[in-house]
């Protein structure tokens, strides 16, 4: 009899999950508090507490061949950077290529989780949850549990002092919708990720002045990269052999070539490495425009105004947007099991409770990467069924809170202390680290043998998650298709109207010739042998 996993969420990681237990012959049952596949990417017009939600106009931060499920490419038909909607379909075409909404039971809320009476020896799980349609809650038990369940769900909100006096109207940007009801407003928008910048965007089309008030600054990255193709798409595996500090001024050059940081009142003291990244191609434009201008942190609110840390006032402001993020925990686990203080969270990898008997628990998708978020749960998912199944086996305790504290060490190091800070990943890093756990990290020293073509593509070419599918477990029959023509599905929606080609004048160039062959080479010596 199959080992039944209890799979707690349908976004995208919950989907991965479910697929990744199918994949290793267990039965997943998933646990939907809502009526419908997606989480967070799901649009609502009224903001429902508990459920992560997204603006109308909400479009991804990375690109769909970047964050596509590792056997399923998102069609050529869809956009390079899809709606929120677009997202959703390819989300409900990847459960039913897959067969995957028979295992999942909406309206489903999980009140806990909890070891059963007979953990100590089986590590199974019991799972009490309630029907909130017909509001009756009901216990059962699994072999293991995977917690896919977002942390974007509970906004923060912070208070400043004043706060009370003032007499416009304040929500967060998880309440925040549509910019209908904002017009001619003098708005603030308070925090500076992508959330913040994107609302400051929007409502600069029609508020009449929007202010977007930041505490150190952000380095702003665009998803238009070179020669119009997505910015995530332009970077391989080579630029792991950059020094960081090479990196760094070359991301700073790169970044400032679109606009001068500090021109724009926007240049922090930290490197563009040391924060989350923030991608906005509108914000620049709205600076130049004058329709946003960007403030010091509050310092606190006036009846009708706000004052800011340099002293200086904008009066009469209708709104303020709170884009203060998230904090996220896990209400329906013991804290003996997975404590969350301040957004940290002591995990094995991010995934693992290290100090449980049994590794029978896994948690899905708590991290905030560089990168794309879905292949990597997918692959946390591949690797967290086969330690269910016992093919792949838990380092001791000891071992587990090592890593842990050189995770957390090496992040105090490199990102600006923040609540936003605290589980940073770096999409290339991280994902060979788990592949290597599970066995699918391609050997490219011995794929330059095999088929040079494919292996030049995977380390000078994007790093997208089909490489993950190329050998090992799971290993898919299309992967290399999949790899070969990725670049047909990224120019296909774009080049909607025929044109004259044009042809390439300027020459590869000896000197870049000279510089990949040295790259390879120290691509092959230092990294892979």
């Amino acid at each position: 009899m199959a080992k039944r996993v209890a799979v707690i969420g349908a976004g995208g990681s919950g989907l991965a999950a479910i697929k990744s237990c199918l994949e290793e012959g267990l039965e997943p049952v998933c646990f939907e508090k809502g009526k419908e596949i997606g989480g967070l990417w799901n649009f609502h017009q009224d903001a429902t507490e508990g459920y992560g939600s997204v603006f109308r106009s909400t479009i991804i931060n990375t690109s769909k061949e970047f964050m596509a499920f590792s056997d399923f490419p998102p069609p050529k038909e869809y956009a390079n950077y899809m709606h929120n909607t677009q997202l959703i379909k390819y989300f409900r075409l990847y459960a039913n290529h897959f067969g995957l909404l028979k295992y999942i039971h909406f309206n489903m809320k999980v009140d806990s989780v909890k070891p059963s009476s007979d953990y100590d020896t089986t590590g199974r799980w019991d799972l009490t949850y309630t029907d909130t349609e017909n509001n009756v809650s009901k216990t059962d038990s699994f072999d293991s549990v995977m917690v896919c369940s977002g942390h974007h769900v509970d906004p923060h909100k912070p208070k400043f002092p004043g706060q009370d006096e003032f007499q416009g109207r304040i929500i967060h940007t998880h309440d925040y919708k549509v910019p209908q009801g904002y017009e001619d407003k003098r708005i603030v928008v308070i925090g500076i990720g992508n959330s913040g910048a994107d609302a400051a965007a929007e409502l600069a089309k029609v508020g009449s002045q929007v202010f977007l008030s930041t505490r150190r600054g952000s380095w702003v990255f665009h998803r238009v990269g070179k020669n119009g193709y997505p910015m995530d798409l332009c970077y391989g595996r080579y630029t792991q052999l950059i020094p960081a500090s090479i990196k760094i001024n070359m991301m700073k050059k790169l970044l400032n070539q679109r606009f001068d940081h500090a021109n724009y009142g926007l240049l922090p003291d930290h490197s563009p490495i040391a924060q989350q990244p923030m991608a906005n191609d509108a914000l620049p434009n709205e600076i130049l425009s004058g329709r946003i201008k960007i403030k010091a942190n509050v310092k606190q609110f006036l009846k009708t105004a706000i004052e800011f840390e340099d002293g200086t006032i904008e009066e009469d402001i209708d709104d303020v947007i709170m884009a203060t993020g998230y904090v996220f925990g896990f209400p329906f686990l013991d804290e003996s099991v997975v404590k969350v203080v301040n957004n940290g969270v002591s995990l094995y990898k991010y995934i693992f409770p290290p100090t449980l008997k049994h590794g029978t628990l896994a948690v899905i998708g708590c991290i905030q990467p560089h990168g794309a978020i879905n292949p990597i749960s997918e692959l946390q998912s591949r690797w967290a069924t086969r330690v269910f199944k016992g093919l792949v086996k838990l380092p001791s305790t000891d071992v587990m809170m090592a890593d842990i504290r050189e995770k957390k060490e090496a992040m105090a190091r490199r990102y600006v202390k923040s609540q936003r800070h605290t589980i940073q990943v770096d999409f290339i890093a991280y994902m060979d680290e788990i592949a290597k756990e599970i066995g699918v990290r391609p050997n490219f020293r011995q794929m330059f043998c095999t088929d040079p073509a494919l292996a030049w593509k995977c380390v000078f070419g994007p790093v997208t998650p089909y490489q993950y599918r190329l050998v090992g477990p799971g290993k898919w029959d299309g992967a290399k298709e999949a790899i070969e023509t990725m670049w047909e599905r990224v120019i296909y929606p774009t080049k909607s109207r025929p044109v004259k080609e044009l042809k390439n004048v300027q020459g590869f160039g000896k000197w870049k010739f000279l510089i990949f062959v040295v790259l390879i080479m120290s691509f092959l010596i230092t990294y892979y042998l």
